[in-house]
């Protein structure tokens, strides 16, 4: 039991000096746990199915952060009534019930989705989503930073930058930001993103980038990714992550598709950035909803101060119980 208290580095140190536990790497107790808060819908400490704001929107593809002053930020997108996606932002003070605040991007820029925010050392924000021209099409990464919660909040833009595909001629999304460099700021900075880009045109797999100095981007492709979720038999889309640090160790939470345009064949996987592993996730909600998409997962204080994990899924129509399609926010305090 002791163990599963140990972060990574304390866990190597742990392998290097017993070797009877050489065999087993220093991330895999993390991991289990982690799965098992993933997994445990049902019993978790607090939870939402089908998310909306006040203002009546859907809170699909929700990432939720700490607000520094206080509460919660969250930006998500919802299709609007002119069939267009736009992405909102959103404030709370229990992670449960959500305020509307604005809208960031989807009315001026065409259909805006799949949004993802962190917060720069500076007290500055960086959000990225996946772009469409207004016609459609042209799918690509948009990053736009905020030079403070009070620009957030009033959607003023201080560096935009739309990055060019690079891997796919058709489209490349579904952004998460694994981590913000500033030297000493965002004009000098080092932005690290994932992404999926459209292989062959044909189904998604996984990238990895760097915005640097919030002018140039360059981003290769993750094989060694895409064969963890192959490895148990995905034949689909390998497509959106998130990423989170979890008793010292680092793990995605990623959407692998098992048949290629089965919507009821998604599920969600834990990926060991330590070992290059992933491990499938058997998720039990209240009602038994079977498919999941579009994870985010964010390491973050619960409302009573307690460390907890917080994950969001989207259930489709195609997999879902009575009651539960739609965005699920749930967490877990440990």
């Amino acid at each position: 039991m002791l163990i599963r208290l140990l972060t990574c580095s304390a866990l190597l140190l742990a392998t290097v000096s017993a070797p009877a536990a050489a065999d087993a790497p220093p991330s895999d107790p993390a991991r289990a746990e982690l799965r098992s808060i993933v997994e445990n819908v049902s019993g978790a400490t607090g939870k939402r199915y089908a998310v909306h704001d006040d203002a009546g929107h859907v809170m699909d593809t929700v990432k939720i952060i700490q607000d520094a002053t206080g509460g919660y930020l969250a930006v998500s997108h919802h299709l609007a009534a002119d069939g267009h996606f736009r992405v909102n932002l959103a404030t709370s003070t229990d992670l449960l019930n959500w305020h509307w605040v604005r809208e960031l991007a989807g009315s001026n820029t065409g259909p805006a989705s799949q949004p993802t925010i962190a917060q720069a050392s500076n007290g500055g924000f960086v959000m990225a989503w996946e772009q469409e021209q207004p016609g459609g099409g042209n799918n690509h990464l948009a990053f736009r930073y905020f030079a403070s919660r009070t620009d957030l909040l009033a959607g003023q833009v201080t560096r935009s930058f739309d990055a060019p595909r690079q891997l796919s001629s058709c489209a490349e999304g579904t952004p998460n930001i694994y981590g913000i460099t500033l030297a000493p700021d965002i004009d000098h900075s080092t932005i690290d993103i994932g992404g999926h880009y459209w292989w062959n045109c044909d189904r998604d797999r996984q990238q990895r980038g760097q915005l640097t100095n919030f002018s140039s981007w360059s981003t290769a492709a993750q094989p060694n990714y895409d064969n963890a979720l192959l490895y148990w038999g995905v034949g689909g889309n390998i497509g959106d992550r998130d990423q989170a640090v979890f008793r010292g160790c680092s793990f995605g939470l990623i959407e692998g598709q098992f048949t290629k345009g089965d919507f009821g064949s998604w599920r969600m996987f834990v990926y060991d950035y330590q070992t290059g592993n992933a491990d499938q996730t058997t998720i039990r909600t209240d009602g038994g909803s079977t498919a999941f998409a579009n994870p985010t997962v964010t390491a973050l204080n619960a409302p009573n101060g307690q460390p907890a994990i917080l994950v969001s899924l989207f259930i489709p129509s195609q997999g879902a119980a009575a009651g539960e399609s739609g965005e699920l926010i749930y967490y877990q305090t440990y």
